[in-house]
């Protein structure tokens, strides 16, 4: 039984198919369950060689990365009664070939991520439970439900808009809604150093991959 008696095993792990195509992220605890059951492979990047390890030797190359563990202030680990084991970033599905998805999907979570949890009117940053989605032009009015149409707003600023535009609001958008061409929560994943390596994996140009 892995354990951490912290919070680990809620990380996150990049899922590729097996001709190295990101296609979705898991949290630790599922990562490891399709690691032990031979469903996937651990791909690990030093010194730019691939190495590809079964669960018995990634195990085995933990060991010895744990003598020195102290010098990889990045890395997670899970502990067992008998042993400590890394937790890999990445893993690639042994029979799996599916592409990934080629849209951005459209949720609350995307947007506040999009626009960096700022209302778009006061440009303020807020907790998640403190914000809103406002449709630019009011849904009454003809607005539709789209990436270029909706944005992060605070409470205050959305009952102060109301029904209308913002130019009839007197009110002004930080930033024009758009269409994003990257995950958005990909994107804040990318900005901690634990997930570098994701990026050897990820399209420059494109990728949708979602979080779970």
């Amino acid at each position: 039984m892995l354990n951490n008696g912290a919070s680990n095993l809620d990380a996150s792990v990049l899922v590729l198919n097996r001709q190295y195509m990101a296609v979705h992220v898991i949290n630790v605890r599922r990562a490891f369950g399709l690691l032990i059951n031979s469903i996937a492979e651990v791909i690990h990047i030093e010194d730019g060689v691939y190495g590809n390890y079964d669960f018995d030797s990634w195990r085995e190359i933990s060991e010895l990365r744990a003598e020195v563990k102290e010098e990889c202030p990045d890395e997670d680990w899970i502990r067992s009664i008998n042993f400590e084991v890394c937790v890999p970033r990445v893993l690639r599905l042994l029979h799996y070939d599916r592409l990934p998805k080629q849209r951005v999907r459209l949720n609350r979570r995307n947007v506040f991520a999009r626009d960096a949890n700022r209302c778009q009117y006061c440009n303020k940053r807020f907790p998640t439970n403190e914000l809103s989605l406002d449709h630019v032009l009011p849904t009454c009015r003809g607005g539709e439900t789209s990436w270029e149409n909706l944005v992060c707003a605070c409470v205050k600023c959305n009952v102060r808009k109301g029904g209308r535009t913002p130019k009839e609001a007197g009110m002004k958008l930080a930033n024009e809604p758009i269409r994003p061409k990257r995950s958005p929560m990909m994107t804040i994943k990318l900005g901690n150093p634990k997930y570098a390596s994701w990026k050897t994996f990820l399209d420059s140009a494109y990728w949708s991959v979602d979080l779970k």
